[in-house]
């Protein structure tokens, strides 16, 4: 007897979901997108920012575009991807509904519920799409993988690095501030031997250029190194 074969969905499955209900779909797959934490919005937010401010500085023609915003990987109608943060440099991929083909470079905030999807599917479509740079920032693991597919390259960064961009020659981003995004969420002090100052959690700032090593569990009075 032969198997049960999956549906296979298209754009107007997409289109026909529910108001409110957000979902992405890879070579006819539906992948149902969970609601993000506030972390995860505040890194996406810092990344669109400082990305933006870039390209703003250099009057640079390269667009960013935080979620949801929509992106056409193919000219087919069986993918359809609404990455955290999308970065395109073609004007002509751009229309009223979004990106029509693949952005220069996506960034994708790693959950629980999205790294398979994050470091595999998307991994792969990404890259056979013809997406320049791809970067997964994982606040649980306090890392940032960077993957510069037109030079094969990987590397594996901390929340205490600056991170460079490969699509621009002049462009690091320190994503120490998304690792003080986490902090400030689970309610935990930094400090620094160097300067003796505190994270001020109702909207202070570290004052000098620190790095941080050593974090206070606040709330349950225990405490672990790291960078």
């Amino acid at each position: 007897m032969a198997l049960p074969q999956e549906p296979f969905y298209t754009l107007e499955d997409i289109y026909a979901l529910p108001d409110g209900k957000r979902a992405e779909l890879l070579d006819g797959q539906i992948y149902n997108m969970a609601p993000p934490s506030r972390v995860h919005q505040e890194i996406v937010q810092f990344m669109t920012k400082n990305i933006g401010y870039h390209i703003d500085k250099k009057n640079d023609s390269c667009k960013v575009y935080p979620a949801p915003f929509a992106v056409f990987l193919t000219k087919d109608n069986s993918n359809y991807v609404e990455p955290d943060v999308s970065v395109i440099c073609d004007k002509d991929k751009l229309d009223e509904r979004g990106c029509n083909g693949a952005p220069d470079w996506i960034i994708e905030v790693i959950s629980p519920s999205s790294k398979r999807m994050d470091r595999s599917i998307k991994l792969f479509k990404y890259r056979s799409a013809g997406v320049r740079e791809y970067w997964m920032i994982d606040p649980n693991k306090n890392t940032v993988t960077v993957y510069f597919f037109e030079e094969d390259f990987v590397e594996d960064y901390t929340l205490s690095d600056m991170v460079p961009a490969h699509i621009y020659e002049d462009l690091e981003i320190d994503v120490t501030k998304t690792y003080m995004i986490k902090c400030k969420a689970k309610n935990v002090y930094l400090y620094s031997t160097n300067y003796e100052v505190t994270y001020d959690l109702n909207g202070g700032d570290i004052l000098g250029d620190t790095k941080f090593h050593f974090v206070f569990e606040a709330t349950g009075g225990t405490s672990s190194n790291g960078n």
